[in-house]
């Protein structure tokens, strides 16, 4: 019985792509922009001489050059995951990533498989395109599920600072030494703007723009009322933390409760993919009877689109909003 090893060499050349972008992107900016780093990079950027403005400059420039390069072609996909992640990649560069990674795969298609031209430039672009994509989706996500968790504790510290005799400028700088990021070096930006001048509750909202955050907007919201019309700061955000915290909880229920109907989507949607990998290395001459049929790369695309579309179904009924 002979085995098709193609398959084996797809997933390889996919999971090489993921890895490889890392990779170049530790290499470049070191280990200190990693989101496990103890020590946050604004921080280890001034321990190394930088001056303060220099790096609000740099940190300002990385998490605000995606937004402004929507309008580049196909960049768009990448453009608000990319903000949401702050890759400190340029969009130039990303885009030269991709289109280095796609010939790299090309490559690896051309050396293992016999697949024809066109199969092998669509599934390099595939590949490339697609891997980067993949990487910075996961970037984003890891990076706000941390922005979402870490904000309650921050806030309850801007509370107690508040309530000791700081002034709000300064709770943010405490905050920005005690936690770690990536919610250390956005406070960390929003308070060296506010020592030169910046109104806080402006910095504040365009933070939440940004990144799309709804618990970020509220306490834009809080510290713009209280600057208008003065109040108790420490109280309302003190009530707003818990606020946060009970939908944080509440968001995990249902996180808990919908698990098994996202699992589902994926399951009905892997298992003919799993089911065509093990028939193709079971009995590589299954499809020998049938793959000349001029439907037949046609009835591919319309299954793989079937299962994409259950994908997106299923997110779409699952996607609950908190």
């Amino acid at each position: 019985m002979e085995l098709s090893a193609e398959p084996i060499i797809y997933g390889l050349i996919f999971v090489g792509v993921l890895a490889l972008v890392e990779g170049v992107y530790l290499t470049v900016f070191g280990k200190s922009i990693s989101l496990n780093s103890r020590v946050n990079r604004r921080l280890e950027m001034m321990d190394k001489g930088a001056r303060r403005d220099e790096v609000l400059e740099k940190l300002r420039k990385e998490m605000t050059q995606h937004v402004k390069s929507r309008k580049i072609p196909l960049y768009s996909l990448l453009a608000t995951k990319a903000q949401k992640a702050a890759i400190a990649f340029t969009p130039g560069q990303l885009i030269l990533i991709m289109v280095v990674v796609s010939f790299l795969a090309f490559v690896g298609l051309t050396l293992g498989t016999e697949a024809g031209l066109a199969v092998r430039v669509a599934g390099a672009i595939a590949m490339g395109v697609g891997g980067v994509y993949t990487w910075i989706n996961h970037k984003a996500g890891k990076r706000m599920a941390m922005l979402e968790e870490q904000l309650p504790d921050a806030i309850e510290l801007i509370v107690r600072s508040l309530r000791v005799g700081h002034p709000f400028s300064s709770a943010l700088t405490i905050v920005s030494k005690e936690v770690k990021d990536p919610l250390a070096s956005e406070l960390g930006i929003i308070a060296d703007e506010a020592a030169y001048g910046r109104d806080v509750g402006e910095a504040l909202r365009e933070m939440s723009d940004r990144l799309d955050m709804q618990d970020l907007r509220f306490l834009a919201v809080a510290v713009t009322i209280q600057q208008q019309s003065g109040g108790n700061l420490a109280e309302v955000l003190a009530g707003l933390s818990k606020v946060i915290r009970a939908r944080f909880r509440l968001f995990r229920r249902v996180k808990a409760i919908t698990a098994e109907a996202k699992w589902s989507g994926k399951f009905l949607s892997g298992f003919p993919i799993m089911c065509l990998i093990f028939i193709q290395l079971t009995d590589p001459n299954y499809y020998d009877e049938v793959i000349d049929h001029p439907l037949f790369i046609i009835a591919c695309f319309v299954v793989f689109g079937f299962l994409a579309a259950n994908l997106v179904v299923m997110r779409m009924l699952v996607n609950i909003k908190v």
